[in-house]
């Protein structure tokens, strides 16, 4: 009887203790289903460092390091080709001048594209300074996509994380194949103009990509006026970064874009000054499954330019 008891008092004893390791790693299990829950709708718009680590020896991969061309220099990873978003953009004339800084024409980007080994049977993947940057690498994934190329990912946590990690880094200047390509159309359900900013104004929700100063009316970058489009919701781009420059994970965004009244089914424009940041966003959007968000790629300087449009 006494063996029986002490049998028994065991059992008491590990099933108690069993509790109460279940309820101490209830909450690390609620933390890896969290992790596991907050998988982006779209995941397909990006990719890890880890991920680019094991798979960067593909002939199959393309490496685009959109940062100034002094930052490329001092370092960045082997294979980089590096690129900036002004060489796929129309600069002739000035900020504000219709036409300015948007995304070249489906001929003219092809072209662009080949130059520096864009080719439809590669995976691209696009990276920058996402502490320090304007969110380039969005707008080179943004224009990627206009232009068809659907393997394209942007590099979660950017060149910052790659070298936080310790991995391997280069001063070595990649020179890249020129491949043909050629691009039959641009996606025009991922940008819109400011005629459809205008005609829409009431009925789709507008996004401020910028800071809140440029919001609130400071001129910075040599706009024609200041202040923002009338009810254009303030979401600047960096918001939705952690402070090592990774993005927010999936239920962190969801929370950032229902907090800002914006739902799934809303049709979305963005903008920025340039078209910048605001590519980044759009592209945010679409990895957080809010398919109808578009680029207002004319953006502030056109918009500001044109007295007969109203300004907050």
């Amino acid at each position: 009887m006494k063996k029986l008891m002490k049998g028994f008092a065991v059992i008491m004893i590990l099933s108690l203790g069993l509790m109460s390791l279940t309820a101490c790693t209830e909450g690390n299990n609620t933390g890896a289903l969290a992790e596991n829950a907050v998988d982006y709708i779209e995941p397909s718009y990006i990719v890890e460092v880890d991920w680019l680590k094991e798979n960067i020896e593909k002939d199959s991969m393309l490496i685009l390091d959109t940062r100034p061309a002094e930052d490329y220099s001092k370092g960045h990873i082997p294979g980089a080709v590096n690129v900036a978003w002004q060489s796929f953009a129309n600069m002739e004339g000035k900020p504000g001048d219709k036409g300015w800084g948007v995304i070249l024409d489906s001929e003219a980007l092809a072209k662009a594209f080949a130059n520096v080994g864009v080719d439809k049977n590669k995976t691209v993947i696009v990276y920058g300074d996402t502490i320090n940057g304007w969110g380039e690498d969005g707008r080179f994934l943004w224009m990627l996509r206009m232009a068809g190329l659907e393997d394209s990912k942007i590099l979660n946590g950017g060149f910052n994380l790659w070298k936080t990690k310790g991995y391997e880094t280069t001063k070595d200047i990649h020179i890249p194949k020129k491949t043909e390509l050629t691009i039959e159309k641009l996606n025009d359900r991922l940008t819109v103009d400011t005629n459809w900013i205008k005609e829409n104004l009431q009925s789709a929700k507008i996004l401020d990509s910028r800071s809140k100063e440029e919001y609130d009316g400071a001129v910075k970058f040599g706009e024609a006026r200041g202040g923002h489009i009338p009810g254009a919701i303030h979401m600047p781009y960096r918001n939705l970064l952690n402070e090592d420059g990774t993005l927010k994970n999936q239920e962190e965004l969801q929370i950032i874009f229902k907090e800002a009244g914006i739902d799934k089914e809303d049709e979305i424009a963005v903008y920025c000054t340039a078209g910048i940041r605001s590519s980044h966003l759009t592209m945010v959007l679409k990895l957080a499954g809010y398919t109808k968000a578009k680029n207002y790629d004319e953006s502030f300087y056109t918009w500001s330019a044109d007295e007969s449009l109203e300004l907050k």
